[in-house]
């Protein structure tokens, strides 16, 4: 019996918490700690694979992502036992693809050969600016040089590198971003994510502006043109936006973020992981405890930290699965919407958004334009109330 997840198919995600220093606009879980045995992490983290299997049986996986946090600074000995628990637990074929995300010090570039080793076929590199005094803003700790070899060393050592920018930074022109980008494309790059800044609360950038201290952030006109100047650069380059913040050259999608956006099935293990599974044929929302020091100690001593927080209605899943597929350039598979909610999407709202250059129908998909991906919750807004 087919089920929805099928779709989109199956990955695992492995959150590592873990990094040298926070940077002021991130507000993901990720966490400064001066000495970590990474012997007993191995250990809970396989603990937890386990149990995850028990609820996903006789799966295919598609991909396996180590994200965090910064992943790079795992023991590429733990990164090879996790790679190995997967494949004793579920099947997984040759051209899996196998994604940690890195930052590019030369301490971590240093360990590239050897995550070659454990397994790892594709980096995901956050370099973030390619200029050192906006990097010291963002509170990296390497440099353009750095990075930019950094990277050579990636391709040296992987098939598949992608590189992460974030455009609309304090005292950035349009004409810095379009020569910013133009240079990172010369690094024969396949895939790029490009994300705009935006402040978050709890994060010391949101501290700074609450206080009206981050200055030079650009106007919502400046973000815009630096949004299309994004789209227009990247498509010259034949690197086109298959969703709103990721381009890449055709076959090189990343295939995990695929599965979250076609609203697949995906294990989360480790501190404060997320994740999607349909276990006997409901899809259900899974979460784990965010703090590293409960995440251990809940492991070690009950076997698992990983829980089921809810289960999903079909109409809950009709609204996530829009959510996600339309910020693909493929869009929304009307027919899976209907037999998800039980009913169509409005005609009438669709035309109304179809007048305004905001979406566009073709065939049985629904496709956010280059407009409306610009306005995109209030597309979706629009369409779900």
């Amino acid at each position: 019996m087919t089920e929805d997840w099928q779709n989109g198919g199956f990955g695992i995600y492995v959150h590592w918490p873990f990094c040298q220093s926070k940077c002021p606009y991130c507000d993901f879980n990720s966490h400064v700690r001066q000495n970590i045995d990474h012997s007993v992490w191995k250990d809970a983290l396989l603990s937890e694979l386990r149990h995850a299997a028990l609820l996903t049986p006789d799966r295919s996986v598609q991909s396996i992502f180590f994200g965090g946090g910064t992943p790079s600074l795992m023991a590429p000995e733990t990164v090879g036992a996790i790679i190995d628990e997967v494949a004793k637990l579920w099947h997984i074929g040759n051209d899996v693809e196998v994604t940690l995300e890195a930052n590019p010090t030369s301490i971590e570039a240093g360990k590239f050969a050897a995550f070659n080793t454990a397994g790892i076929n594709r980096v995901s590199m956050g370099a973030q600016a390619l200029n050192d005094r906006d990097l010291q803003r963002l509170g990296r700790l390497h440099t353009a040089a750095e990075a930019i070899q950094a990277f050579d060393i990636a391709k040296e050592n992987f098939k598949r590198v992608s590189f992460d920018l974030i455009y609309a930074r304090q005292d950035q022109s349009l004409s810095d971003w379009q020569a910013e980008l133009t240079k990172a494309l010369g690094l024969a790059i396949d895939h790029l994510s490009l994300y705009q800044l935006t402040i978050e609360n709890g994060t010391r950038f949101g501290e700074l502006y609450d206080r009206g201290k981050l200055l030079g952030l650009p106007d919502d006109g400046l973000a815009a043109d630096m949004y299309q100047a994004t789209q227009d650069i990247c498509a010259t380059a034949g690197l086109n936006a298959y969703e709103v913040s990721n381009h890449a050259k055709a076959g090189s999608e990343s295939r995990h973020n695929l599965i979250y956006w076609r609203y697949g099935d995906y294990v989360g293990i480790g501190p404060g992981a997320h994740g999607r599974i349909t276990h006997d044929g409901i899809k259900q929302a899974t979460e784990a405890l965010r703090s590293p020091e409960d995440w251990l100690n809940t492991v070690q001593n009950k076997g698992s930290s990983f829980v089921i927080t809810d289960k999903i209605s079909k109409t809950d899943q009709a609204e996530e699965y829009l959510m996600m597929s339309l910020r693909l350039s493929e869009g929304t598979d009307l027919a899976r919407f209907k037999t998800l909610s039980g009913c169509a999407l409005d005609t009438n709202k669709i035309d109304d958004l179809t007048s305004l250059n905001l979406v566009q129908k073709t065939d049985d998909r629904l496709i956010a334009t280059s407009k409306g991906r610009m306005i995109l919750n209030s597309v979706l807004k629009e369409l779900l109330t």
